[in-house]
């Protein structure tokens, strides 16, 4: 037993640490690679829309490959167990694709071509090691409240990686502090960084952790997608929460899909510390849920709580769009947006706490109604939602740069990023020059970029809040009425 505890300890430090980097490598792909594309390439309209189309059909891609690793990993068998292989494979693959990817020299259709292919080589290989990580937590402990330490733990590590490089990446590429002076050079050095970190950190998984190891375990059956298709539409609960879950988070991942970072630099100068500033304090808030939530949720219960919680996204929207709209000083109008998107994103991560739990109990719901749990098809359905709403959030981007005309600033800064990556032009006429160029954006530009980061979410997220209110029947009353039912069942008392 001493062992066991021993073991236990050292995995609850050791599994946790490990996905810092790889937190790192997903925050730099997801919320960093469009500003990437757009301010060291030289894009037309054509150029920019197959690249929302690769975007969109890769993670769509990715979404539906999850289940095909999971069953591949779950029929794999080696000396070092069926995890840690494909963690290895999959980290150092994502490292190489992850490097190429910010370090090439190629501009036009001939940069488009292997965009494509780098972000399609990169879904594959990083799902081979998230699958794996995740996959790996019922191997760690057959005790649940053991499995809650591993998860809760991994998510605040996780955090970690994420607030890593939320606060250095738009700083060390944008602005006086750009590492090399410029965009091109300091994309490449923060991507070797990523990719060096992404290993390096889930080597404590890797070589730290002990799983436990069933020799006799049955290889996973074939997947069928019929069966996932039938359970998913046989489940009405599913349907509607799986609507309003993929509403609001489009709405909630509009802001960080490159949206705000142009809004910000057009409005308050190309310098990556103002986003930074904006991205760090409009997260931070969700601390204070992630501390508080279940003592919050017992109180309130989950659909009281929602009210409360989409009052104070409303007013965080109002401040945000009031911002751009009354006539402030620059400092003030910084801290009114700041401010508004920090009670935003307070009341729109309540909403993706409320509805992680919503879909989860959907697997009683679905054992009521059909006799089945299917717990893991209802449980990989959230990152599948979570994808396919990046994707659009991608595409809600774009679709903006080109109606606003915003193309026109970014190929410009590329252009000067570009220069300034050859020496024929120093980082500070660099600055000189896109200050000038910036100064050329028409106030109905940045409103409507504004517009999209305010107006927008608010609408999807009270539209999965009425959604919620009128369509989700699973609350705390109906659930405990539900799992009663389905105790007697078991116990044979059942009316």
């Amino acid at each position: 037993m001493h062992n066991d505890s021993e073991t236990t300890k050292k995995n609850l430090l050791m599994f946790p640490i490990g996905t810092i980097g790889r937190d790192i490598m997903y925050n730099l792909v997801t919320s960093y690679l469009l500003t990437f594309v757009l301010f060291t390439r030289n894009l037309n309209t054509a150029q920019l829309s197959a690249i929302t189309a690769i975007m969109v059909a890769a993670r769509v891609f990715d979404a539906l490959n999850d289940p095909i690793m999971g069953n591949i990993i779950e029929r794999t068998r080696t000396k070092w167990g069926k995890f840690k292989p494909w963690l290895v494979i999959g980290i150092l693959s994502t490292s190489l694709v992850i490097y190429a990817m910010f370090n090439t020299k190629l501009q036009g259709w001939a940069f488009v071509r292997f965009f494509g292919l780098m972000y399609f080589a990169y879904s594959i290989t990083y799902t081979m090691h998230d699958i794996s990580y995740w996959g790996m937590v019922p191997a760690l402990s057959s005790d649940a409240d053991t499995r809650n330490k591993f998860t809760s733990r991994a998510t605040l590590f996780a955090g970690i990686g994420g607030m890593l490089a939320a606060s250095l990446i738009p700083m060390f590429t944008a602005g006086e502090s750009a590492i090399g002076g410029n965009a091109v050079t300091a994309y490449g050095a923060v991507a070797l960084g990523a990719a060096i970190l992404g290993p390096l950190f889930l080597a404590f998984t890797v070589f730290g952790v002990k799983e436990e190891r069933n020799a006799n375990d049955e290889p996973a059956p074939p997947i069928s997608f019929k069966k996932i298709w039938t359970t998913i539409t046989g489940n009405s609960q599913l349907v509607w929460i799986a609507l309003i879950f993929l509403l609001q988070q489009i709405g909630n991942g509009i802001v960080l899909s490159g949206i705000g970072q142009t809004y910000i630099y057009v409005e308050f100068g190309y310098k990556g510390v103002f986003f930074t500033l904006f991205q760090m304090l409009g997260m931070l808030v969700t601390g204070f849920l992630m501390i508080f939530y279940p003592a919050i949720s017992k109180k309130f219960g989950r659909k009281k709580l929602m009210q409360y919680l989409m009052t104070i996204g409303t007013v965080g929207y109002v401040l945000m769009c009031a911002a751009g709209f009354l006539p402030l000083p620059s400092a003030v109008k910084f801290g009114v947006l700041t401010f508004g998107y920090m009670l935003a994103n307070f009341g729109q991560y309540g909403f993706y706490l409320i509805m992680m739990i919503s879909i989860m109990n959907t697997v009683e719901y679905n054992e009521y109604e059909h006799g089945i749990r299917d717990e893991a098809i209802i449980g990989s359905l959230r990152p599948f939602l979570t994808k396919l709403a990046s994707a659009l959030t991608v595409a809600v981007a774009n679709l903006s740069y080109i109606a606003f005309g915003i193309l026109k600033y970014t190929n410009g800064i590329s252009q000067y990023e570009q220069a300034a990556n050859t020496g024929e032009m120093t980082a500070e006429a660099k600055a000189d020059a896109i200050t000038e160029l910036l100064s050329g954006v028409q106030k109905g530009q940045s409103l409507g970029l504004l517009i999209v980061m305010s107006v927008v979410p608010f609408l999807l997220m009270y539209a999965s809040y009425v959604l919620y209110q009128k369509k989700y029947i699973l609350d705390e009353a109906e659930y405990e009425r539900i799992c009663a039912e389905l105790d007697a069942r078991k116990k044979g008392t059942a009316v």
